[in-house]
C-alpha cells in the first residue's frame, strides 16, 4: 500500500427521480430567497418555467451560457445577477450552465444550486474552465464547488441519444485520468472503477433505448462518480488536451473529450500498466483504449476532430500549445508522439500505442 492523501469534498448531493421537486426546499434550508436561474439559450424555456414553479424565491433568469465559459458572458452575467439584487444561484443544464454559476460564485461568493441535466460531472467538483481572447485557463477554488447538487434521473430522459454518448464519454474520460493522476488514491479509484463500469453499460443501452429508465439512472450514477472523481485529483494529458483544443477552435466540449480520449489513454498506455490492467478487467477486453474508441462508434458519438470542426492546421498549433505549460502526464511529452495523437484523433482513427 502506498501513501496517499485523500481531501473530500463538501457538497450536499440529492439523487433519485423527481428530486427537481425538493429544489424549493433546499432554496430554504440554505436561506435563499432571491435566486437567479441560469440556463444556455436553447434552455430558456425550461429555466422560465422552473423559475415561476419557484415563485417569490426566482429574481430572475439569465439564459446565455456558452460553452467554455467566456469571460465576457460572465461579467455581463454578474452585472445582471447583482442589479437584481439576487442571493443566490441556481444553474439548470449542463457544462455551460455550470460553468456560468461557478465563474458567477468566484466573483461574488453566492451560493449555488446545481441541477444537472447531462453527465458533464462538472457540479462535483471545484474547478474553473474560463475563455478570454481564445485562451482556455483553469483554477481550483472552494468558491466555485456548488453547495447543493440535484440529480434528477426524469431530466436525462429527453437527452438525444448522440448527446448522451458523447457526454457519457467525457464522463469516463475524468475517471480514467483519476486512476493514473498524480494524487490518486484508493477511494478514487474505486470510484472511477466503478463509474466507468456503469457508464460503459448504459450508454449503449440509452443509444437504442433513450427512455431506458434503469440505463439513464446507471449513467447519471456514473457521471456523479466521475466528477467526485475530477474534483479530487490532478488531471493529466488528456484535459490539456481537450482544454487547448476547445479553447483554441471552440470546439464542443462533451464530443472533444469523446474523440480525444481514446487516443490520450494510449499514449499513456505504456506508463501505466497496473491502470492498463483494471481498465481490461472492468471493461471486459485486452486493448482498453480500442475498447472505448470502439464504445463512441456504439453509442453514436463522433469519432474525428475534423467532423467537429477543428481544421487541420490546428494541428500544428494544438500540438504547440499543449506542449507548453503543460500539466502533469505520467508519460513525458514528445512533440512527434503527440502531435500524431493529435492527428489520428483529427481523422477519426483508431488509437495506436
Amino acid at each position: 500500500m502506498e501513501p496517499f492523501v485523500y481531501n473530500g469534498q463538501p457538497a450536499r448531493v440529492i439523487f433519485g427521480s423527481g428530486t427537481i421537486r425538493q429544489l424549493p426546499e433546499e432554496l430554504d434550508r440554505l436561506g435563499l430567497t432571491r435566486v437567479v436561474v441560469l440556463a444556455t439559450p436553447p434552455r430558456e424555456p425550461e429555466a422560465r418555467r422552473l423559475a415561476e414553479r419557484l415563485g417569490d424565491r426566482a429574481a430572475g433568469v439569465y439564459a446565455r451560457a456558452t460553452m467554455h465559459t467566456p469571460v465576457e458572458i460572465t461579467e455581463d452575467a454578474v452585472r445582471v445577477v447583482l442589479d437584481l439584487k439576487a442571493d443566490g444561484l441556481v444553474a439548470v443544464g449542463g457544462g455551460s450552465t455550470t460553468g456560468l454559476a461557478k465563474a458567477i460564485a468566484l466573483r461574488t461568493d453566492l451560493p449555488q444550486v446545481v441541477v444537472p441535466t447531462t453527465y458533464a460531472g462538472s457540479e462535483m467538483t471545484p474547478i474553473l474552465g474560463e475563455t478570454r481572447d481564445g485562451v482556455k485557463t483553469t483554477q481550483s477554488s472552494p468558491k466555485v464547488l456548488p453547495e447543493v447538487v440535484v440529480y434528477d434521473i426524469d431530466l436525462t430522459l429527453s437527452l438525444p441519444a448522440a448527446i448522451s454518448g458523447a457526454s457519457g464519454l467525457n464522463a469516463i474520460a475524468h475517471a480514467v485520468e483519476a486512476l493514473y493522476a498524480r494524487e490518486r488514491n484508493p477511494v478514487i479509484s474505486l470510484m472511477a472503477t466503478e463509474a466507468i463500469g456503469a457508464l460503459a453499460a448504459a450508454l449503449p443501452v440509452i443509444a437504442i433505448d433513450p427512455g431506458d429508465r434503469d440505463a439513464r439512472g446507471k449513467a447519471l450514477y456514473g457521471a456523479w462518480l466521475c466528477g467526485i472523481c475530477l474534483g479530487s485529483v490532478g488531471m493529466a494529458l488528456h484535459h490539456k488536451l481537450c482544454h487547448t483544443l476547445g479553447g483554441s477552435f471552440d470546439l464542443p466540449h462533451a464530443e472533444t473529450h469523446a474523440i480525444v480520449l481514446p487516443h490520450a489513454l494510449a499514449y499513456n498506455a505504456p506508463a501505466v500498466p497496473d491502470v492498463m490492467m483494471r481498465l481490461r478487467d472492468v471493461l471486459g477486453t485486452d486493448d482498453p483504449a480500442v475498447e472505448l474508441y470502439d464504445l463512441a462508434g456504439r453509442v453514436g458519438a463522433r469519432r474525428a476532430l475534423a467532423d467537429i470542426g477543428m481544421p487541420e492546421s490546428g494541428i500544428e498549433l494544438a500540438t504547440d500549445r499543449a506542449l507548453s505549460n503543460p500539466y502533469w502526464n505520467p508519460r513525458p511529452l514528445e512533440h512527434d508522439p503527440l502531435r500524431g495523437l493529435i492527428a489520428r484523433a483529427y481523422a477519426g482513427e483508431r488509437p495506436r500505442s
